[in-house]
């Protein structure tokens, strides 16, 4: 019987070059999925930004960031447009409100979009700056 030579087990360590990159990348492509769920897998992406954080390194650690200040940046925006919907709808049996929100839920769709727009640029100028 020939024995059976060694597999290459993969090695677990932190500090190599490929530390958050796979949460960098996640935390992205949830971010750009903004839109089509409603915002919700913004915030997954938000958990994984910051879980990955911790263990990532260089380019992926600085992607990260960007995108965590980027959510927070946002969110207030967002609370700020889901109230005014609250009110405007609320408002809308009075049959006043009816252009208010509809005026409030563009601008809702329009933080999304300007959002999703600003993960996809934030990512492309994060990688233009490091190109050799």
């Amino acid at each position: 019987m020939t024995p059976i030579p060694p597999r290459d087990e993969p090695v677990f360590r932190s500090g190599g070059q490929e530390d958050g990159k796979v949460a960098a990348v996640l935390a992205w492509g949830l971010y750009i999925l903004s839109i089509p769920s409603a915002n919700v897998l913004v915030l997954v992406g938000l958990v994984v930004a910051y879980a990955g954080r911790s263990s990532a390194s260089g380019l992926a650690l600085e992607h990260l960031n960007a995108q965590i200040r980027l959510f927070w940046s946002v969110f207030w925006w967002t609370i700020a447009c889901w109230a005014a919907i609250a009110v405007s709808a609320l408002a809308s049996v009075i049959l006043i409100g009816i252009p208010f929100l509809f005026i409030f839920l563009l601008a809702w769709f329009l933080i999304s979009v300007w959002f999703t727009v600003k993960s996809i640029f934030g990512l492309i100028n994060l990688l233009g700056d490091r190109a050799p």
